[in-house]
């Protein structure tokens, strides 16, 4: 599976849920300002699972809009290093999306997405969408053992809930669906199945 680059913007946004995206193909950069001092240790527990492939970038200096300078700085040369990466830039600011439209128009796949949880499916080019979270559901479900969701609606919002409650209808579907390809679920009758690793 291709590499993703997921870029945060953290004086614009503090994401929730990184961990969600552990066991994925991700690579993280966490662009910080001059002035923070601070990250919370939930998210730096959650990026050390990563190891190399998680690094913070603390900028130079103050000025407007110097920490989006540094992460359009990263998207061109790391588009440039590494052809047919994807990136995901983890930002409120819709300012990074005229040059997000430019690079698309040149082949680079590149999002802007306000959370985690607001890119649940991975377009991989040439192939089916990957939901990205379904490692994460697959291991919450193997912990409750015999407290599983037993129906379908119960699923879903066990899934949401997962997911802090801001995963959209079409990234919920998109995971049910790909627990049901890989086998580690079965729906009948809205009634919920399990075969799910032990």
């Amino acid at each position: 599976m291709k590499t993703h680059y997921v870029l945060v913007d953290f004086e614009n946004v503090q994401p929730k849920n990184v961990g969600l995206l552990t066991g994925g193909p991700f690579k993280f950069k966490v662009f910080v300002g001059a002035n923070q001092a601070k990250v919370p240790l939930e998210m730096a527990r959650a990026l050390q699972a990563f190891g190399p492939d998680a690094e913070y970038v603390q900028i130079d200096g103050n000025g407007s809009n110097a920490l989006d300078f540094h992460i359009t700085y990263y998207l061109g040369r790391l588009s440039a290093e590494n052809p047919g990466v994807t990136f995901h830039v983890i930002s409120k600011d819709s300012g990074f999306d005229p040059l997000i439209k430019h690079l698309m128009s040149k082949g680079v796949v590149c999002s802007r997405v306000k959370s985690i949880a607001d890119i649940p499916l991975i377009a991989v080019p040439g192939s089916k969408s990957i939901p990205v979270g379904v490692e994460a559901v697959i291991e919450n479900l193997t912990k409750r053992k015999a407290a599983k969701p037993r129906t379908l609606r119960t699923l879903r919002s066990t899934i949401k809930a997962l997911f802090g409650g801001e995963l959209a209808e079409e990234g919920l579907d998109g995971l049910i669906e790909e627990l049901n390809i890989r086998g580690a679920i079965k729906v009948s009758n809205g009634k919920v199945h399990y075969e799910l690793p032990t």
